[in-house]
């Protein structure tokens, strides 16, 4: 129920009471303000909230809770809005709560290797922080630039880097939750062992919001390496590119990121950047980028030799060494900006698929026959090294996927041959709104009863992001 339905006198007094929790500036019902926070990244979505509140502390987001628990009015948290699945769209419109005020890093304690942030903290600005006292946190998805640390948490982000380092449920060992009741709790502890109890900490990563609302959030650092290398490799075969992937760990390489770009991807993003990094040649279908760290360069070395050794096998064309801080820089823009390039061209409908590593080939192969079984065009890129493939489509005359039956039973046919292959529909995006339809392909009914009914324990009301991930039932 949106507070639009609800009678006019109680709606004003919600917002007298919530402009007397948070302050009167940072209270919005302007038209301006709200048509902001009714898309995303996502497609061409667009839902208005009927009010923007900006919290302070999680106090001020437990007396908002309360009073929207009462009245049972829908709220939706959201943090920088570079979403992938509409997971921060309010699709019921009532309360959507912005975090860009809790920004604060609290504590860098580097006795224990550990931090505590607010969840409005912008990705980048953290790792930067932490690289000051030769720290390091690795998950690194493609907008750390201007993602927060909080939607990271609600979408169990990755990166190019969880090949090697895992993903941010890999760095959280505790946070505080506002709950939808408006209670207040811990999850965990700040220790690196913990077999007390359920582990709600993991519960709530990647949970994207539905659960409870993250106000604190302390991750594990390690230490930052000294040194890393980077190559680029062509390939004039696709399926080739995928199959060196698993031969790499097969030979007992592990990579800090092993990264997959599609050539065509590469002419639509070299576009919009002026690009002399990247040769590409008539003959090359694919690149990987590889790139490996540590703390000791002639390692380093002697390991990229071996692995360009190990490509050999897979009619690899010359490699391409960066020679310096400024070409690795040149080469990681290019990766980086490859979704924002493409969604520019015209493929809207990005897919994050993930299959076991030796599966990339076969999921590579039938992606290409899908494309000409459902007519559409098709670019893919992604972190190859850990089997996690963005599938980006452009269809005629569709520009969005949600609901939409041109679209649909590609998507159907997409999904349930990434479950053949031992995969699932979502890698680091999270499911939101435009998945959902799809998750039966991969959970059966008893596993979704028992996510519907996690959901009802923590919010009996189903006020909180309700109708992400299912249809509460």
């Amino acid at each position: 129920m949106s507070i639009a339905t609800t009678e006019l006198s109680i709606f004003q007094q919600n917002v007298a009471a919530f402009k007397a929790i948070v302050g009167e500036s940072f209270v919005f019902t302007d038209h301006e303000t709200l048509d902001v926070f009714a898309k995303d990244e996502t497609e061409n979505l667009y839902f208005l909230p009927d009010i923007v509140i900006k919290p302070r502390t999680a106090e001020e987001i437990s007396a908002v809770m309360k009073i929207c628990n009462q009245h049972k009015i829908p709220v939706t948290p959201r943090g920088a809005g570079t979403g992938l699945s509409g997971g921060a769209l309010p699709h019921f419109g009532g309360v959507l709560l912005s975090f860009e005020r809790m920004n604060n890093i609290i504590e860098i304690d580097e006795r224990n290797l550990q931090v505590t942030v607010e969840p409005g903290v912008i990705t980048e600005v953290l790792q930067n922080a932490v690289k000051e006292k030769g720290l390091f946190y690795p998950p690194d998805p493609s907008s750390k630039g201007s993602c927060f640390i909080g939607g990271n948490i609600a979408e169990n982000s990755g990166g190019p880097k969880a090949v090697k380092y895992g993903v941010v449920k890999d760095y959280v060992l505790n946070l505080e939750v506002v709950l939808p009741t408006g209670d207040i709790i811990w999850t965990g502890a700040n220790v690196l062992k913990n077999a007390t109890g359920y582990n709600l900490t993991q519960l709530m990563v990647g949970s994207e919001g539905t659960l409870g609302i993250v106000t604190k959030i302390v991750l594990k650092l390690i230490p930052h390496p000294q040194y890393d290398l980077l190559m680029l490799v062509p390939f004039n075969d696709l399926e080739k590119a995928g199959a060196a992937v698993s031969a790499i760990f097969r030979a007992g390489f592990t990579p800090s990121a092993l990264e997959l770009v599609e050539v065509d991807a590469l002419r639509i993003v070299s576009k919009y950047i002026d690009n002399t990094t990247i040769p590409i040649g008539d003959d090359v279908a694919a690149h990987l980028i590889i790139e490996v760290d540590g703390n000791d360069i002639e390692v380093l070395m002697k390991e990229m030799e071996a692995i360009g050794t190990v490509l050999m096998d897979f009619d690899c064309g010359e490699i391409y060494f960066a020679d310096d801080a400024q070409q690795k820089a040149a080469l990681w823009k290019l990766r980086r900006r490859v979704a924002e390039a493409v969604k520019i061209d015209g493929y809207t409908i990005e897919e994050d698929t993930v299959v076991p590593r030796a599966a990339l080939p076969a999921l590579i192969k039938g992606v290409k026959a899908l494309r000409t079984q459902y007519n559409f065009d098709v670019v893919c890129y992604g972190h190859a090294g850990d089997g996690n493939l963005h599938v980006r489509i452009k269809k005629p005359g569709s520009i969005y996927s949600l609901n939409n039956p041109d679209v649909i039973p590609a998507l159907k046919a997409l999904f349930e041959l990434v479950k053949s292959l031992g995969g699932t529909i979502s890698g680091e995006h999270g499911i939101g709104l435009i998945q959902k339809e799809y998750i039966p392909i991969v959970f059966d009914d008893i596993t979704l009863h028992i996510m519907r009914g996690i959901k009802k324990v923590f919010d009996p009301n189903n006020i909180l992001n309700s109708g992400k991930i299912f249809d509460a039932h």
